[in-house]
């Protein structure tokens, strides 16, 4: 009983190996199998990114730059999505008897000092000289949130200023979008 139990095993495994070998040698003819893995040729210059958009250079807060009373999280929004390698250019005027009012950018390691605006806690990327002319610009390098906030004043134009914005860059498509 046992070996006509172990001789009927063998004859299905064989025989379903011998299904799945021609399925597949059948479905591609003239290449070998592989399981979707074959090597033979460049996957990625067939399939790669052939259409990828660049990255783009985007000016934090359009036309407005970066100044007190601009509500900076609602530009986020409604410039989103934003991409891997993108550059966030910070424009603002250096203090100067004319604008007394200085800027600056800071980056905020979590979310929750952001909230706060607990200025103690992030790094200061951007100097108040360093707005003017071609403005500050800041690479979106990494998969990770990034929090945004001006610093000046303990952390005033943060909280009472609404200067202060997140984004999450998202990895480019490989195809263009509408």
């Amino acid at each position: 009983m046992g070996g006509k139990f172990v001789g009927s095993v063998m004859i299905c495994v064989v025989v379903t190996v011998s299904i799945i070998g021609g399925t597949m040698a059948a479905g591609v003819p003239g290449k070998p199998w592989s399981f979707g893995f074959n090597n033979s040729h460049n996957w990625w210059s067939r399939f790669g990114n052939k259409t990828q958009q660049e990255a783009k250079t985007i000016i934090v807060g359009g036309s407005q730059h970066w100044q007190f009373g601009f509500n900076y999280s609602d530009w986020a929004i409604k410039n989103a999505p934003f991409y891997l390698n993108d550059t966030l250019v910070f424009k603002y005027e250096a203090p100067n008897t004319t604008n007394p009012f200085q800027h600056s950018v800071y980056l905020f390691p979590n979310l929750w000092s952001f909230m706060k605006c607990d200025i103690k806690k992030a790094k200061r990327v951007a100097k108040a000289t360093q707005g003017g002319g071609e403005g500050f610009k800041f690479v979106l390098n990494k998969w990770q949130p990034y929090y945004f906030a001006c610093g000046e004043k303990n952390g005033f134009h943060c909280n009472n200023g609404l200067m202060k914005f997140a984004v999450f860059p998202m990895i480019r498509p490989f195809w263009s979008s509408p």
